[in-house]
């Protein structure tokens, strides 16, 4: 049984399967949650077979009961949570006259209700993890778009300006129980889900996964005296 255990959302690609592999690499027993089963097995099998402990959950995040699972399957396995990664968001681009209901509430689903629910149904065992060492850690992957909200992605930018202030709102409740919350907010990261703009970025000019990751594991070697809100990520010459 591993001495710490993480949860990252969005795990099977791009960022989230980038900080499973670094959290794994640290030591932590992760559970990793992601939407297609297929993808995610193979994510989940590629860290087993390089010797990491690792649980895989498949998981709708716009569904209150697979929340629910994810977090009690976590529990039955490692039966502890110092690290919880709510990665998971999706973006859909329209403009507002043309905004469909239901890739709206998806939206506001996915990017902003999933993570109210996964620190309501987390919060037992990450005030055990800060009683006992001061350090529990919730990130929360916003965007830069949360900084400056962009046309055609308003209802994305406004789902993760929310992830911002309610990350903020949880500091403010939670930092006496140990627990740290960090929103991200990157620009254009090289995965699948900024495919749509590669024909303007090029990969090769936007942000790694890996960095993204880089910036969790000097998180997790903070002191407990020491909180980071928020950290935004830009492209050289980038201006909010």
């Amino acid at each position: 049984m591993p001495q710490q255990a993480a949860i990252v959302t969005g795990a099977s690609s791009g960022i989230g399967l980038a900080i499973a592999r670094m959290l794994a690499s640290e030591g932590y027993g992760v559970t990793m949650a992601a939407r297609r089963p297929e993808k995610l097995s193979e994510a989940a099998a590629g860290l087993s077979e390089e010797g990491y402990d690792v649980h895989q959950v498949p998981a709708n995040m716009s569904s209150e009961e697979d929340i629910q699972r994810v977090v009690s399957e976590h529990r039955e396995r490692y039966g502890r949570l110092d690290v919880l990664v709510n990665n998971a968001g999706v973006g859909i681009g329209a403009p507002v006259g043309e905004t469909q209901t239901k890739r709206l509430d998806i939206q506001l689903d996915v990017n902003l209700r999933a993570i109210v629910l996964f620190y309501r149904e987390c919060l037992e065992l990450l005030k055990a993890a800060g009683a006992e060492h001061r350090n529990a850690i919730v990130v929360n992957t916003s965007s830069i778009s949360a900084k400056a909200g962009q046309p055609w992605l308003s209802i994305y930018s406004a789902t993760k300006a929310g992830v911002v202030a309610f990350t903020e709102a949880m500091n403010k409740e939670l930092n006496s129980e140990g627990i740290k919350s960090t929103a991200l907010c990157p620009a254009f990261v090289d995965t699948p889900m900024t495919d749509f703009v590669k024909g303007s970025v090029a990969p090769e000019d936007m942000i790694r996964p890996q960095d993204i990751a880089e910036m969790l594991l000097a998180l997790l070697r903070l002191s407990p005296a020491c909180i980071i809100p928020e950290i935004i990520f830009q492209r050289p010459g980038e201006q909010l």
